[in-house]
């Protein structure tokens, strides 16, 4: 393991990331900030309790996953599609790294990065609304977890995209809305049975459901059920990228 190329990669990807504080942490927390004023404060307030939580304190697990998930991707997807944009990815390619090694630098800064505004969105609600976190190990783990598998995601999107617009495509234009339909701001035990079922297809409702349960204790899916999902998809990114580095998809040409 070249541990020296890891932590040039990761050293360079978070020192990105602090010379662009305002648009790397300040904005999505003050994003995110806005949604508990609007629907924590000033709607939750005319809302009844949903499973014996307070409206406020209930979409908090589901905002944190809807801000680590379009962070995860977008920071992993052009962290690894500068190189490709300037053409330095042929320096990557010659050097002796492996693409575990790659892997390791890239996608661990990109999820270091979500697990950083995973926690500073945890102390901003702390101003807004009173919670309370029932098993905090489940919820490190499914934060770290989430971050992680769509940083790898994200990584997987930066490899196929060529061109900045395609870079925003899928965390837009997919990933936002199944965010919204899944059960980041109500539970899906509201919706009629028919759609009910239907949301199970929604591979979204596993990580908010998952990680609401490590809040309160409440969930619309198991829990071990949500865990295994995203453990799943997160071995499907990892050979998705191995076959790209061994088949050099997109990455040579």
């Amino acid at each position: 393991m070249n541990f020296h190329a890891v932590r040039a990669i990761y050293r360079f990807e978070m020192a990105r990331t602090f010379r662009t504080l305002m648009q790397s942490i300040a904005s999505p927390v003050l994003s995110t900030s806005l949604y508990f004023v609007v629907f924590g404060a000033a709607i939750g307030g005319r809302m009844g309790d949903v499973d014996g939580v307070t409206y406020g304190a209930f979409i908090i697990p589901g905002l944190i996953m809807l801000t680590l998930l379009t962070e995860s991707i977008s920071n992993a997807s052009f962290g690894i599609y500068l190189p490709k944009w300037s053409g330095t990815i042929f320096e990557l390619l010659s050097a002796p790294v492996s693409f575990v090694e790659v892997i390791l630098g890239y996608v661990g800064a990109a999820a270091t990065k979500s697990v950083m505004l995973g926690v500073l969105i945890l102390i901003t609600a702390r101003c807004f609304v009173d919670y309370e976190i029932v098993h905090p190990f489940w919820m490190a783990g499914f934060l770290v977890l989430t971050a992680v598998t769509f940083s790898l995601f994200g990584f997987l999107l930066g490899i196929w995209a060529d061109s900045f617009e395609k870079l925003q495509v899928v965390p837009l234009m997919v990933v936002t809305p199944l965010t919204f339909l899944g059960g980041s701001f109500y539970s899906i035990a509201m919706l009629p049975p028919v759609w009910q079922k239907i949301a199970l297809f929604n591979p979204v409702v596993y990580l908010v459901s998952g990680f609401r349960w490590s809040f309160y204790g409440i969930a619309d899916v198991g829990v071990v059920l949500s865990f295994g999902m995203t453990a799943l998809f997160m071995l499907a990114c990892i050979g998705a990228i191995a076959y790209v580095f061994r088949t050099g998809y997109r990455l040579k040409s």
